[in-house]
């Protein structure tokens, strides 16, 4: 399989590897009831997989300081690590395929918009640490999706062309992301929160329902090369 080191894979996480939605919705309804602040299922879908920053500010309006931003942010991963320590599983399909494109010979890596803490803990939980060459969060990052800036990140650290690069991701803004910083991207619907179509109209090379759908072969043919 020569070349396939010339290739990578590049995973986004929440939807993507695990489906831990509802585990970050729950925080934040825990954290704003905390604070008395608004807070809705649309503002949750409509920000979900952005930087904390982001949120606070897209959500709460620019009166809170930096490092009240800081700390609403530490807070509420505090209560999302608590519930997730309860038990992660990788959606369907997932572990055959790392395994597969790790045996193959592609180069993989994570880039997310989550908290270092947050992608250890899930990373430990799943067993699956060892498989990635390279993981890129949010403190490695000044821009969240949909700027390219972390799957930027994640090629520099494999050593590898963006364009032979390929992302998994779940959402629209991680598929706009990808194309942006020109790489493939497979675009899977498995925790529902995006329309296939909205997905498609992101630019994505490929919609799938789950990771199921997903072979080594698919995603080398993206690239033109065979075993």
């Amino acid at each position: 399989m020569s070349g396939k080191s010339a290739y990578a894979v590049i995973w986004d996480v929440d939807g993507t590897l695990v489906d831990t939605a509802e585990l970050h919705f729950q925080a934040w309804t825990a954290l704003t009831r905390e604070m008395k602040l608004p807070f809705t299922r649309a503002d949750f879908n409509a920000t979900f997989g952005w930087r904390n920053p982001e949120i606070i500010s897209q959500l709460f309006g620019t009166v809170y300081t930096e490092q009240d931003v800081a700390e609403m942010g530490t807070r509420k991963e505090e209560l999302y690590r608590s519930a997730a320590r309860q038990g992660v599983k990788l959606v369907p399909g997932a572990r055959a395929l790392l395994e597969g494109l790790r045996d193959a010979g592609f180069k993989q890596a994570v880039g997310t918009s989550a908290p270092r803490e947050n992608l250890d803990l899930i990373l430990r939980l799943t067993d699956t640490e060892r498989i990635f060459s390279a993981v890129v969060s949010m403190e490695d990052t000044q821009r969240g999706k949909p700027d390219p800036q972390v799957f930027q990140v994640a090629a520099q650290r494999l050593g590898v062309a963006p364009g032979n690069c390929v992302v998994m991701e779940d959402a629209v803004a991680g598929v706009q992301a990808a194309k942006a910083a020109g790489m493939k991207c497979i675009a899977v619907r498995f925790a529902g929160h995006h329309p296939e179509a909205a997905l498609a109209a992101a630019g994505a090379d490929a919609v799938v329902g789950s990771l199921e759908q997903v072979s080594v072969e698919k995603v080398q043919n993206l690239f033109g090369i065979g075993r």
